[in-house]
């Protein structure tokens, strides 16, 4: 029981300070860890990693909004979206079949290992631009942030806010079905629709999947699939590590976490798609 409660917490570090840093909050992580390492049902995983990414999103937006890195005005307009997609995906898990949780799991690791891909190799991908959006303009979501890396301060604009609206309802979605924050949506959105800086993208994603598993984690609570044996060390440890990584985020560029999390998240893509099809490697 010990080296459990000492190997969750040891988890749970490393989940905080990679969610934090990446803005993918821990789930992505967190449920495979707990069905493929410890043969966990993947309910209690969920649920699990439901309450991880409330830890992750916690520890990491009390340091981004003391350094006003994360945009608070988009992560509230956009947050309408994912907690309505939350409630929904959480009700579906009722009716589906497990296998499918699986496989859809699998599949969004891999997208999401696709995304880093594509932030690692492209051109100009942390190119800041500046546009007259009209619901962007009358919302008040554009924003600038002081970037410690580059040791200025950066003004960006925001853009295709409809669009974004409909891929955060899909992420919330998602949350409810999987257990997790979605938060590899929730970037693609902000970052590549929507025309954010990566680390703004980042530390407001950290905000916004905490609200968005809250909302699945509701449910979850009250159908008995959160097991506070599971959970508590996970959040203690998650907390930890949250806080120490969203300090790291801001001093560094995000390339090395890519090249090192890129292969962790197409391996585990590829057990829990063969896990869903009954074959153990």
């Amino acid at each position: 029981m010990l080296n459990s409660i000492v190997i969750m917490l040891g988890v749970g570090v490393l989940v905080g300070i990679l969610g934090a840093i990446l803005g993918i909050g821990g789930g992505m992580i967190i449920t495979p860890v707990l069905t493929l390492g410890m043969g966990l049902d993947i309910k209690y995983a969920i649920g699990a990693s439901l309450i991880a990414v409330i830890a992750t999103s916690s520890g990491a937006t009390i340091a981004y909004l003391r350094d006003n890195v994360l945009n608070l005005r988009v992560a509230m307009f956009l947050e309408i979206a994912t907690s309505v997609g939350a409630i929904v995906g959480a009700l579906l898990t009722g009716v589906l079949n497990p296998i499918f949780l699986y496989i859809l799991f699998g599949f969004l690791l891999f997208f999401s290992g696709a995304n880093m891909v594509r932030k690692l190799w492209g051109k100009n991908s942390d190119q800041i631009t500046h546009t007259d959006d009209k619901i962007a303009k009358d919302l008040r979501l554009n924003g600038s942030y002081y970037d410690k890396n580059l040791h200025k301060e950066i003004d960006y604009g925001v853009t295709n806010v409809p669009t974004g609206f409909g891929i955060m309802f899909g992420a919330g979605v998602a949350s409810g079905l999987l257990g997790i924050g979605s938060g590899a949506f929730k970037v693609i959105a902000m970052d590549t629709f929507m025309k954010m800086p990566l680390k703004p993208s980042s530390s407001t994603s950290n905000l916004m999947m905490g609200v968005t598993a809250a909302a699945s984690a509701t449910i979850y609570f009250f159908n008995g699939s959160i097991l506070p044996q599971i959970a508590v060390p996970l959040a203690l440890g998650i907390i930890v590590g949250a806080a120490i990584g969203s300090r790291v985020m801001q001093i560094m560029p995000t390339r090395l976490m890519r090249i090192i999390f890129i292969p962790i998240l197409l391996y585990l893509g590829l057990q829990m798609i063969l896990k869903g099809f009954g074959v153990t490697i």
